[in-house]
């Protein structure tokens, strides 16, 4: 028996995995390149040499996405990469099979992945371990790291700069207030005032970790559940559909508790300099008002589209990495 016979046989063993988890374990450079990246391929998404080319990416979605879905197809493909796209009942997940064995597969015919379970990003975590591929988490339950980019990207894009920045954000402290917290972390002198219905705030470890790195960068992080301590100087203001995608509210009366965090005129009126940012889908009515999401201080369409340059920096990188073999 040869050698390269001998190297078929058994089962593959795990290696750590790679990709994009959270925004807590970036090094600031690498999260800042990413950042400046998006917005290169914001002015010109011809900026590149095709890093994706003979590259095949898996796009598993198996809870809802408009944007995020769409971003990272369409950046796969300008790219120069292909795309095998899974949706919730496409893998054999849905009749048994064991994430491990699901990575062992997905390693021998992919080259990355790019996943939005809504379930522990240890899931995903699994399927690189086993499948020796980078992961992308394009949303898990605790974060939601690729929003995370996006947001800084179109503040930077905005502003020309991250750093120094003072945003409010107004809602639910999940998965997206999660990668919030840890992005703005990693610059300096930034403010980040979370505005949270009580019962409904950023995770306390998530807190802790995202102040630790914000304390050490002269950066500001705090979280309140009462209006009336809501800074007034800020230059943005931040909100999120109150209904989280994947998730239920455990309390029958929510939406009383949410409530007094709608973001109307009056509101923005508060705070003249601020401008608008929303990470869509916006139930308006809800979290906001119609006119202030089409109104003319609005980021939240530079945004959206953001998605899709940030998508571009992401794939490129782990292109680049796994290129390098890194």
């Amino acid at each position: 028996m040869t050698a390269e016979s001998c190297s078929r046989l058994g089962t593959p063993r795990s290696v750590p995995e790679t990709g994009v988890y959270s925004l807590s374990e970036l090094d600031g450079k690498h999260l800042d390149a990413l950042v400046r990246r998006s917005c290169d391929f914001f002015a010109d998404r011809s900026d590149h040499d095709r890093p994706l080319r003979d590259t095949i990416a898996g796009i598993l979605f198996t809870k809802t996405s408009t944007r995020t879905r769409t971003a990272f197809t369409t950046a796969a493909l300008r790219l120069g990469g292909q795309v095998i796209s899974y949706g919730p009942h496409d893998l054999q997940l849905e009749t048994g099979e064991s994430l491990e064995d699901t990575g062992r597969v997905f390693g021998r015919m992919l080259d990355m992945l790019v996943a939005r379970t809504a379930g522990p990003v240890e899931q995903l975590r699994t399927l690189s371990r086993y499948g020796g591929i980078p992961v992308v988490n394009a949303m898990g339950q605790e974060e939601h790291p690729t929003q995370g980019i996006c947001d800084l990207a179109t503040i930077n894009l905005h502003f020309g700069a991250v750093e120094g920045v003072r945003v409010l954000y107004v809602g639910e402290g999940n998965n997206s207030a999660v990668a919030l917290a840890h992005g703005l972390a990693h610059y300096p002198g930034t403010e980040l005032t979370l505005l949270t219905p009580q019962g409904y705030g950023v995770p306390e470890h998530e807190l802790a970790v995202a102040r630790s790195r914000a304390g050490a960068n002269g950066s500001v992080l705090r979280q309140t559940h009462s209006c009336d301590e809501a800074p007034d100087d800020v230059d943005v203001v931040y909100t999120t559909r109150w209904q989280t995608t994947g998730t239920s509210k455990p309390d029958a009366d929510w939406r009383e508790r949410f409530r007094p965090f709608h973001i109307d005129e009056a509101f923005m009126s508060r705070r003249p300099g601020a401008v608008l940012m929303h990470d869509l889908p916006a139930h308006r009515g809800d979290e906001i008002s119609a006119g202030v999401l089409e109104g003319e201080r609005t980021l939240a369409w530079t945004q959206a589209e953001m998605k899709l340059t940030s998508a571009m920096a992401v794939l490129e990188s782990l292109a680049t990495a796994r290129r390098d073999g890194a």
